[in-house]
C-alpha cells in the first residue's frame, strides 16, 4: 500500500508513542498525562498553536498550510483522535500492557491518538496545503461525551473548522483497509433507567407486602414488544434490558426494584416512540402491580452521519493510500455509538473505520491495536489535508 514515504520512516516512532499511551490509560475528562505527552510531541514537530484544557484535558493544534487564506485563517480542516480508555483490566500478558490497574486502551484510541500525531508530524515538517489544519485531541469519547463538550466550547468556530474526520480501527476488516458510508454509520444511544419502589416484608407473608419484583418482570418482558410490535421493521432499532437488581435475601420481599437498559436507534421518530412507550409501560406496570415506579430517560450520543460528498472525498484519499480494491463505502451501519456525532451535527465530514486485520474485537480484555495500521491511518490523515486544500 502506497503510504507516504517520509511517514513510514518514522512508523517506529508511532509505535513507541502508541505503547507508552496504551501503558497510560486514562478514563473520561481526566486524560492529563495523555495530553501532556501528546503536547511534548506537537511542540517537538513545532507546530504553530496549541490549545490546552478544551473538556478538562482536551487539546487542539494549529498546522499553518501556504497560500492565501480566507478572513477566518483557512480554509481549515479538522482532524479528531480520541484519547481516553476503558475502565476494565487488562489481560494481554505484552510488554506494554497496562500499567494502570482497572483500566486499559480496549478501543485503540491510543492507536488513533498515534496515528494523529503521526500526521502532525509529517504536515508540520512538509506544510504542501493551503490554509491551515486543527488536529483535534479529544477526552471521554467512552463516557460523558467529550466531543459535545468540545463542540459546545466553541472549537469549530473559534478555529474557523469548515470540515471534520474521524477514523476508528475495526479488527473486523481487513489490514489496511478502510470501511465507510454515506449517511448514518452508527447509532444514536439512550439509557432508561427505572427505580420501582413497593413494601418490603417476609417472603412468608406476601400478601402484607407489595412485591416490586413481579412488575420488574413484566416491564423487563414489555420492553421488547417495542421492537417487535411498535415500530417499522424495516427501521433499525434495539432495546435491550442489561440490569434487573433487586433483593438481599431469599426469605425477604424487597422493598425496591431496578431495571435499566441501552436503546439504540437512527431516526428521531423512532427514538421519540421508545421514549414514550416506556412511559406508558412503566406507568401501566406501576398501576397494575400496585407499585410506584419512576422512568429516567437520558438522551446520550446521536447518530453518527456522514454526509456524502465529505464520505467521496474521503473515500478518493483512501483509495490513493490504500487502493481501490480496500476501500468499501457500502458499510453497513452499526448499532454503536461514538460521540463524532456532535462534531457532525455542527460541520459536514466523514467518520471511516480502518482494518486492523483480526484479533480480539474492541472493548474485549485481549484487545490490542495493530501498529502497522498507524502509518495507513497517519498517511490518509496527511493526504486528505494536501488533497481538500491544495496550494
Amino acid at each position: 500500500m502506497p503510504i507516504v514515504n517520509r511517514i513510514g520512516e518514522f512508523a517506529e516512532d508511532m509505535k513507541t508513542w502508541r505503547r507508552w499511551i496504551h501503558a497510560h490509560p486514562e478514563l473520561k475528562l481526566d486524560c492529563h498525562e495523555t495530553a501532556a505527552f501528546v503536547v511534548e510531541k506537537l511542540k517537538a514537530f513545532g507546530v504553530d498553536e496549541i490549545h490546552e484544557g478544551i473538556a478538562t484535558s482536551g487539546v487542539v493544534a494549529i498546522i499553518e498550510g501556504q497560500g492565501p487564506r480566507d478572513e477566518n485563517g483557512g480554509p481549515t480542516i479538522g482532524l479528531r483522535a480520541d484519547m481516553d480508555a476503558l475502565p476494565m483490566a487488562e489481560r494481554t500478558g505484552l510488554d506494554h500492557a497496562s500499567t494502570v490497574p482497572g483500566r486499559m486502551h480496549a478501543c485503540g484510541h491510543d492507536g488513533h491518538t498515534a496515528m494523529l500525531l503521526g500526521a502532525a508530524r509529517y504536515l508540520a515538517e512538509t506544510r504542501a496545503f493551503r490554509g491551515r489544519v486543527a488536529l483535534i485531541f479529544q477526552p471521554a469519547e467512552e463516557d460523558i461525551g467529550g466531543g459535545r463538550i468540545m463542540v459546545e466550547a466553541g472549537i469549530l468556530d473559534r478555529f474557523g473548522i469548515s470540515e471534520v474526520y474521524a477514523l476508528h480501527n475495526d479488527p473486523d476488516v481487513a489490514e489496511g483497509a478502510f470501511s465507510t458510508t454515506p449517511g448514518p454509520i452508527m447509532a444514536a444511544v439512550d439509557t432508561f433507567r427505572v427505580q420501582i419502589t413497593g413494601k418490603g416484608g417476609h417472603a412468608a407473608y406476601p400478601h402484607e407486602a407489595v412485591d416490586p419484583i413481579p412488575p420488574a418482570l413484566a416491564i423487563a418482558s414489555a420492553c421488547q414488544t417495542i421492537v417487535s410490535r411498535n415500530h417499522d421493521p424495516a427501521q433499525e432499532l434495539v432495546v435491550s434490558v442489561t440490569m434487573i437488581h433487586a433483593g438481599s435475601a431469599d426469605n425477604v420481599i424487597a422493598e425496591g426494584a431496578y431495571v435499566a437498559g441501552t436503546v439504540r436507534t437512527f431516526a428521531r421518530e423512532v427514538r421519540d416512540m421508545v421514549e414514550r412507550r416506556l412511559g406508558e409501560i412503566v406507568a401501566g406496570s406501576a398501576a397494575a402491580y400496585g407499585v410506584d415506579a419512576a422512568l429516567d430517560y437520558e438522551r446520550s450520543y446521536p447518530p453518527v452521519v456522514n454526509a456524502a460528498a465529505q464520505v467521496e472525498k474521503a473515500a478518493a484519499v483512501a483509495r490513493e493510500v490504500a487502493g481501490e480494491a480496500r476501500v468499501s463505502t457500502t458499510r453497513a451501519p452499526e448499532m454503536g455509538a461514538e460521540d463524532f456525532a456532535y462534531f457532525l451535527e455542527a460541520r459536514p465530514g466523514a467518520f471511516l473505520f480502518l482494518g486492523q486485520g483480526g484479533g480480539a474485537g474492541v472493548h474485549h480484555p485481549e484487545y490490542d491495536f495493530n501498529d502497522e495500521i498507524s502509518p495507513v491511518g497517519a498517511s490518509f490523515f496527511a493526504r486528505l489535508v494536501e488533497t481538500l486544500q491544495p496550494v
